[in-house]
Order: C-alpha cells, then structure tokens, then sequence
C-alpha cells in the first residue's frame, strides 16, 4: 500500500468533505468517490460559505467548498482533492500518471474548472448585487470566457465512458451551467450536449451526485 493510501486508511481518522449538494466543485469529488469506490470512508458534511460562525472558515481560511478534512488536517481546493483520491485508488485512474499526456489532460480539466468559475461569477454578480448595479460589461466577459472555452472542447472531447479527471470536471460544469443558467449553452454546442447525455447514461454516479434544487 502506497503512503498516501496508508495515511487515508487509518481506521482512528475520520474522514469528512464539507461541501454541499450544490456545489459544482464539491460534485466533482462526490463523482470522483463513487468512481474510485471510495465513497464509504467519507462522511458529507454540510458548510455555509456566507456563514462566519461556520467552522469551514478555520479548516480552509478561504472559506470554499468543497474541504477535505482527514483527522484534523485539511486538504483543498477540488483539483487537490481529485489528485489525493488518484493516489489513494493507486494512480492512473483519473489521469495518467506521467508524461506529456498528464499535463494535457491537467490543461483540460482546468479549462473545465474555469467554465464553472465564470458561471459562479455570473451568478454572484446577479445574486449579491442590488438590481441596477450589476455590470453587464462584467456578464458579458464572464460569458465570453464560458462560449470561448465550450468551442475549444468540442473538436476534441473525451470519451464520455470513462470516469476520469476531464470527463468529471467537464460534466460538472456543464451540469452547473443547466442549473444556474448563466447563459443558453445547449441550442449552439450540440456535441456538447449529446456529449453530456452519452455521460449521464454511462455512470451512475451522475444522477447520485444530482443537486438538490434551492
């Protein structure tokens, strides 16, 4: 057994992820658990980033979803995470493990993360700004980064059978843009969206990890 594997397996540590069932980031390593056969060892606990009495603030001082704590030290942000449980399952398994081709896919699943940070933006702009005060110029830089990002994808997607690092990462943004709707994405990148519909019917962990509607 690997070091990483012995340390994720001490019997005396409890293991808990606090996110939430909203959370973009956080369902990318809910997905990640149940492909990896993890799921069992850790215990979902929910957080409220706008809360300051929550104790997330003290286990990541950024105070963002999701936090991996094992014992009482913490792990974050998701792409961490996702790395940890690669090593914990043995390696290879969401990406490979060296090579060109590791930092070709680390590339892509960090052009995934960034639609989801633009749609977070999007949403937050909307959300906790008083109405008249929002930039559409803001918005429409946002939406720009999404478009620009979803048409780089679809030359070249990966294969929606597989459960790895930017097949995850991908279909968790897109599942993020569906819910909070930043922008219209199906109508103008239909291979994205059958894409997407091959991904949900090829794993069960995506309609496991679906989110609860606020």
């Amino acid at each position: 057994m690997n070091a990483i594997a012995s340390y994720w397996g001490r019997p005396a540590d409890k293991i808990v992820l606090r996110s939430t069932k909203t959370s973009p980031f956080g369902r990318k390593v809910r997905m990640a658990l149940i492909a990896l056969g993890l799921e069992e060892r850790v215990q979902l606990q929910s957080a409220n980033t706008m809360d300051e009495d929550d104790s997330l603030r003290q286990q990541n001082p950024l105070g963002k979803l999701p936090c991996l704590m094992i014992g009482g030290e913490a792990f974050y942000d998701s792409h961490v995470i996702l790395e940890m449980l690669d090593a914990v399952a043995g390696g290879g398994r969401l990406l490979p493990r060296a090579g060109l081709e590791r930092f070709r896919a680390l590339t892509r699943a960090r052009l995934a993360d960034g639609i989801t940070d633009a749609a977070l933006l999007v949403s937050y702009e909307n959300r906790f700004r008083e109405p008249g005060q929002t930039s559409e110029r803001w918005l429409a830089h946002q939406r720009g980064k999404i478009t620009r990002a979803l048409a780089a994808f679809e030359p070249d997607l990966p294969d929606p059978r597989r459960a790895e690092l930017v097949q995850i990462t991908l279909a968790a943004a897109l599942g993020y843009l569906d819910w909070r709707q930043p922008l219209e994405w199906r109508a103008d990148h239909p291979a994205l969206e059958n894409w997407l519909d091959t991904f949900g019917r090829s794993h069960r962990f995506w309609s496991e990890t679906e989110r609860t509607r606020e």
